[in-house]
Order: structure tokens, then C-alpha cells, then sequence
């Protein structure tokens, strides 16, 4: 164990409760499977307890604190909210904080049966969400900006795949050259949620019921949320979200499109890990990136 991982168990919440929040103290605590960078803990029926391990910053947790209460109410999906602030100490020498619990099944876990009502409730929430950031909000890193200055990122996930598992390397560079090569996002920064993927969104009843982990949350290009219409949706189901969502001029389209690609390396990526028992790694993330993949390179 290294000194950024701290073995986190139930006695442990409970214990943090106890000192700093003792009126939760009694709720239940059970162990949330997933994460890397925060762990979760379910509190109670309602609550969830949201534990800094290996992020390296309380960076991340602090953004959501900040902004997840000016956001959510405006929101037509639930998203986590907090509730109560845990603060470093002895026993913990890291954040925590306690959220309101979104009930539902992760999709990385479940599965989107009625595609067509997924589609407009995924635009329908990008819609609500993006809107014109305020100046103080968390802006986009090198990270999160135009494909072009993420191609080597790209290459990295590329070549790190099995060749057999990609298939046709050059149809998913072809996707994602005409991603670089299209228009910069022209208008002012929205609000993005920055990572939606299959473990950050949870389905109910065949459909999207919630969104969750909004610690990449950024002012920029809507385009990074967009490649949700492949990544999460269900074969056909894209060009009825873009329809739904109303806003996406073909450049966008064309980013969202490449920056899906990537996304979809990164779970087959994550997958071939799990798969080979590396650290970190999710065999079962690895099915989803090539069904993504595969929608990708079909456009559908």
C-alpha cells in the first residue's frame, strides 16, 4: 500500500461520523463496489459518504461541493448533492463528504433497453447543463480541450490495445482526424460534466435515472459531453439524442464523434487490464468500449 492509498473500511466511516457529523453516526454503512479515485459508502437509504483515496488533491471533491448545489436544483435528472463536509484529521487525513444517494443501477452494471427514452433524457439533461458558465467556474486543463491537443493521448490508448481487439486501427484514426480537423467550439465556456461513461451514470426500468462523479466538471466545450451519444446510448439511438438536444452544429458533431473514439479506447483499455489483473483495471469495462467502438465506426 502506498502512502496515497488509506485502507478505508466501514468502522472507519463510522468512526469519522462519530467525531465530525454524530446525528448520521447510526445510519447503516455499506461499502459501494467502484471507484478508484474516490471510494463510496451507501449511508442509510438516502445518503452516501463520498471518501478522497487516491486522488492526490481534495481538488476534485471541493468542485463538487462547490457547484453540485448551484447546479443540481436546475437538473432534470438527480444528481449526488452534498449534505455534510468531512475534513481532514488524525484518524483521516483526508476530505470526505457526505451526499445524497441517486438510486439506480450503474449502466457499467446494467443495461438501456428503451433506447429512444435514454436518447431525450440524456439531451434533455445536456441541455439544462449546458449553459453559459459563470466566470469563477473551473475551467477545461490541456486535458479537456480541442482532439487536437489530445492526439497523443489517443495514440497512447491505441497502441497499448491488443491489435486484434481494435480491428481497424485506421477507421478509428480516420474518426479521429476528422474530429482535429474540425472547428474549435466558438461559443462562450458551458458547464460539462467532463467524464460520462458507463460507471458515471445509473439506469432504472431500461433508462437513464441519474448522473453521478462530477469531479471533472468544467467550463468548455459541450462537444466532450456529446460523445455520451455514442458511448452510452445503445446502437441507433444517436442521431435521436443530437435531434432531442437541439444544439449541435456539425462541427461539434464531428468532435464528439472523434473524442466517443477515445472514450472507447479508454474502456477497452481499462478492460484488457482487468482482464490481464493489472491495478485498476475493469474486465468488465472492456464489452462496453467495443459496443462503443462499434458505434463509433458506424456513426449510429
Amino acid at each position: 500500500m502506498t502512502e496515497t492509498e488509506i485502507e478505508i473500511t466501514a468502522d472507519l466511516v463510522r468512526d469519522l461520523l462519530r467525531e465530525q457529523h454524530p446525528d448520521l453516526a447510526g445510519l447503516a454503512v455499506r461499502e459501494v463496489a467502484g471507484g478508484w479515485g474516490n471510494q463510496m459508502w451507501r449511508l442509510g437509504d438516502e445518503l452516501a459518504v463520498r471518501m478522497q483515496r487516491m486522488d492526490p488533491t481534495p481538488e476534485l471533491q471541493l468542485k463538487e461541493r462547490r457547484w453540485l448545489p448551484v447546479l443540481a436544483p436546475r437538473l432534470p435528472l438527480p444528481v449526488p448533492a452534498p449534505v455534510r463536509s468531512g475534513e481532514p484529521s488524525e484518524r483521516f487525513p483526508k476530505h470526505w463528504t457526505v451526499m445524497t444517494w441517486v438510486p439506480g443501477e450503474p449502466l457499467d452494471h446494467g443495461t438501456i433497453s428503451r433506447g429512444a427514452h435514454a436518447a431525450d433524457a440524456l439531451a434533455g439533461f445536456l441541455r439544462a447543463l449546458h449553459v453559459e458558465a459563470p466566470a469563477d467556474a473551473p475551467m477545461a486543463t490541456d486535458r479537456r480541450g480541442h482532439p487536437r491537443d489530445r492526439t497523443a493521448g489517443f495514440e497512447e490508448f491505441l497502441q497499448a490495445l491488443d491489435p486484434d481487439a481494435v480491428g481497424d486501427a485506421s477507421a478509428v484514426r480516420d474518426v479521429w482526424a476528422d474530429a482535429v480537423a474540425a472547428p474549435e467550439w466558438a461559443g462562450p465556456p458551458v458547464w460539462v460534466h467532463g467524464d460520462l461513461h458507463p460507471a458515471n451514470v445509473v439506469v432504472t426500468d431500461g433508462t437513464l435515472s441519474g448522473v453521478i462523479d462530477f469531479g471533472d466538471l468544467f467550463a468548455g466545450d459541450p462537444a466532450w459531453d456529446l460523445a455520451a451519444a455514442w458511448v452510452l446510448l445503445p446502437s441507433g439511438a444517436a442521431a435521436r439524442f443530437f435531434d432531442s438536444y437541439g444544439r449541435a452544429d456539425e462541427a461539434a458533431i464531428r468532435r464528439a464523434r472523434g473524442l466517443a473514439a477515445g472514450k472507447s479506447l479508454f474502456l477497452m483499455l481499462m478492460g484488457q487490464n482487468g482482464d490481464r489483473g493489472l491495478p485498476g483495471g475493469k474486465p468488465h469495462w472492456g464489452p462496453a468500449g467495443r459496443a462503443a467502438l462499434d458505434r463509433v465506426l458506424k456513426g449510429v
